[in-house]
């Protein structure tokens, strides 16, 4: 009878991994979902809508969505990368100083996630903290660091050389630093970055800034 027990007890101990392997599985799969909902639907935000109160209505009502699907999945980076790109969006409508503690809570999002899975969704937070370190005002009013802008974008390159958004931040960056041919190679290689089927709408949009980016940056040079 005790070696009955015994055996029971070893089979179900071959069961039990598996199980968490499908349950962890089914969570990050459920995960993914959510997370594309909230790409499409900012993606519909930030290039299709013009009416500024419009965007900016709908887009802090996705940030509502974007915290609950954070808490939902707390064990995952990929929630917080978006949460924190929703948020700095917000930020870049309303833009001020009151738009402030919107993109600190967004660093922190993307630290915490760069914690977590420093490679999640081909490093976005690279990409995302690397975006607001060149954009937002240095000390004393925000944290802004071209020296740490670069190296995080950077980094993301490092996982995603040829990713549209990875490029064309550092591109961005680079124009704004004035190192204009560098800025060009990297534009450059954004538009042609191969399209991502799942997200069209936001392939689109960042393509025509892009092309807005290299006529903007043909000006410059110019001077």
């Amino acid at each position: 009878m005790k070696n009955k027990l015994l055996i029971s007890v070893a089979v179900m101990s071959l069961y039990l991994p598996l199980s968490s392997s499908f349950a962890a599985q089914a969570s990050q799969s459920e995960m993914l979902k959510d997370v594309a909902v909230l790409q499409s639907e900012w993606a519909k935000i930030k290039y299709q809508m013009s009416d500024e109160k419009l965007q900016l209505s709908a887009i802090e009502k996705l940030e509502q969505q974007a915290a609950l699907t954070s808490a939902k999945y707390s064990d995952f980076a990929e929630p917080k990368i978006w949460q924190g790109i929703i948020l700095s969006t917000d930020a870049g409508i309303v833009k001020g100083l009151s738009a402030l503690g919107k993109v600190k809570e967004a660093k922190k999002l993307f630290e915490t996630s760069l914690e977590q899975n420093p490679t999640a969704l081909n490093a976005s937070a690279h990409t995302s903290l690397g975006s607001l370190y060149y954009q937002v005002p240095g000390w004393p009013i925000a944290f802004g660091n071209d020296e740490k802008a670069e190296q995080h974008l950077k980094a993301a390159l490092a996982v995603n050389p040829d990713g549209i958004d990875a490029n064309y931040f550092y591109a961005d960056f680079l124009m704004e630093s004035k190192r204009y041919d560098e800025a060009r190679v990297h534009f450059e290689k954004a538009l042609k970055a191969q399209v991502r089927p799942d997200r069209p709408i936001a392939d689109a949009g960042r393509r025509h800034e892009i092309e807005t980016a290299l006529l903007k940056l043909s000006a410059l040079s110019k001077k």
